[in-house]
């Protein structure tokens, strides 16, 4: 896992526009926005200020005085799972969202206009996961990663990698990149090199309540402390830290349920 912006610095500093088809922000609309930021005010330090109120309520997530989030009012009338969005940057949503259709994807809102946010739209791919589609306008998105409190990976599980890997190359330009192994499916998808996300296939494991679904890590300076943070919080952990080639993970959820990662990285 490595830095997915165009021009980013290692120290977490993004001064320049995402380039297309990269992760450039995540966004989480719930029931109770208050309790949710106060939430994540505490587990990662964020402060917020207000955000564009189209469609509805919401506030950007500041780390460092440098936006990494945002937490939104869900619109009573749209029919979208509580949980945590990756938003991949675009040139021209319009022209985007008309590809996410012609691959086999859905446009479930928008394109749409978000004030300083950009253009937007929120779609679904050919498996039925949710994920955004921004293009920037004066608020150029995630403004830090990789750092304790930042996002630092989006990573989807659904049923069978290689159909929807295909999807997200065919409308975002990604390289397909397969793990070299008999009985994991995974892929990474690439951009000039970069590793920018992952699909991990996992067949009938796949939870039926849940379906296929984007994951979004974020990091932390110590995974332990923060697994237990999320518990005195209200939170719960869905599955228990463990050890991975970049570092130690755990997936938990907030106390409306939305599910997240933790990640500690290898030193």
């Amino acid at each position: 896992m490595t830095d997915t912006r165009g021009s980013a610095h290692r120290d977490g500093e993004a001064p320049f526009r995402h380039a297309p088809g990269t992760p450039c922000w995540v966004s989480l609309m719930v029931h109770g926005p208050d309790t949710a930021r106060r939430f994540y005010e505490a587990l990662f330090g964020w402060e917020f200020r207000p955000g564009p109120q189209q469609p509805g309520p919401y506030a950007g997530a500041l780390l460092d005085g440098r936006e990494v989030a945002g937490i939104g009012l869900l619109p009573p009338d749209r029919h979208l799972p509580i949980a945590w969005t990756p938003y991949f940057a675009s040139a021209d949503v319009d022209r985007t969202a008309e590809a996410v259709r012609s691959c086999g994807g859905t446009v479930g809102v928008g394109p749409l206009d978000a004030s300083d946010a950009g253009r937007l739209a929120i779609c679904s791919d050919p498996s039925g996961a949710v994920f955004g589609v921004r293009q920037a306008a004066a608020h150029l998105g995630t403004a830090a990663t990789g750092v304790p409190g930042a996002p630092s990976w989006n990573e989807l599980t659904t049923f069978e990698s290689e159909r929807v890997a295909k999807f997200y190359a065919s409308v975002f330009g990604h390289a397909v990149e397969p793990e070299i192994s008999t009985d994991v499916d995974h892929v990474t998808l690439s951009l000039e090199g970069r590793p920018v996300a992952a699909v991990h296939g996992v067949g009938n494991g796949l939870l039926r309540d849940r379906g296929p679904h984007w994951t979004t890590y974020f990091t932390v300076a110590d995974l332990d402390d923060a697994v237990d943070h999320v518990l005195h919080l209200g939170g719960q952990v869905l599955r228990q830290a463990r050890a991975g080639a970049h570092g130690r993970t755990a997936t938990v959820t907030d106390p409306e349920g939305a599910r997240f990662a933790l990640m500690q990285h290898s030193r």
